[in-house]
């Protein structure tokens, strides 16, 4: 079974690109991750299938050999951003996440990109808390 990194995902679009060890580069759909995974980070090592689409190889069946190099490795104190620029972020954060909370009341959920823009600012503030500790 081939082995590789995630080159790149897009998860708004549902799909990416592997590079395999062997150099080649691989289509995946997101109907080819493992169960429970809605995307997948640069970097992470993979396993999967390989089939021939219509447009070149495709990867089937993916699966997680280990997480993304920067996941793995957490940030450091050296990566931690200065206090005055995660004032902007979390002002910015703020914002955001005020007309999440305005939408909810009226009964409808963010509409996904705005979702997954809400996500990502939380995971990176969270990595910016969690430096060091």
């Amino acid at each position: 079974m081939p082995t590789g990194k995630v080159r790149f995902y897009d998860e708004d679009k549902g799909f990416g690109f592997l590079s395999s060890d062997e150099g080649q580069d691989v289509y995946v759909p997101r109907s080819a991750l493992p169960e429970g995974v809605g995307a997948l980070k640069r970097g992470t090592r993979v396993e999967f299938d390989i089939a021939a689409g219509r447009r070149g190889d495709q990867a089937l069946h993916v699966r997680l050999l280990e997480p993304a190099p920067s996941v793995e490795r957490g940030l450091t104190l050296r990566d931690r951003k200065p206090a005055e620029d995660m004032v902007v972020v979390l002002e910015d954060l703020i914002a955001l996440l005020d007309g999440a909370s305005t939408s909810l009341r009226k009964g409808h959920y963010p509409e996904r990109r705005q979702g997954a823009a809400m996500a990502k600012a939380l995971r990176a503030v969270a990595d910016q808390f969690e430096a060091g500790s």
